[in-house]
């Protein structure tokens, strides 16, 4: 079955800019709109950006990073990337990237593949 890894997270300072990589195996991505959400401690799980299948490739932002955050997809290496410039104390959270067919969906219910992490803090 599909499994998702995430990876690019750790300590970064405010302002930094790093790279999420979701990268899949077991399956491609191209059918699949991908999503990136993030928990901290003490929240609820929030979605904060997602890419539409690779045949349309539509994105979407949470009001919290547009214009910070930018989500892409190289097919060729069945990975998505969200890149995150400008960071603030207030993203620190765990970062998962889900699954979901075609179309970005609204409902957090609709995504069906999820990875296990990775820990983005950010703090001077």
């Amino acid at each position: 079955q599909l499994q998702l890894v995430e990876s690019g997270g750790g300590l970064v300072q405010p302002g930094g800019s790093p790279r999420l990589s979701c990268v899949a195996s077991g399956g491609t991505l191209d059918t699949y709109a991908v999503g990136w959400f993030r928990q901290a401690p003490g929240k609820e799980r929030e979605g904060v950006s997602c890419i539409d299948s690779s045949y349309g490739g539509n994105t979407h932002y949470a009001d919290s990073v547009k214009g910070r955050f930018t989500i892409s997809r190289d097919n060729a290496k069945n990975t998505v990337y969200l890149r995150m410039n400008s960071v603030k104390p207030e993203d620190t959270a765990v970062y998962y990237c889900a699954t979901a067919p075609w179309v970005c969906p609204t409902a957090e219910l609709e995504y069906d593949h999820w990875g296990q992490g990775t820990q983005v803090t950010v703090s001077s």
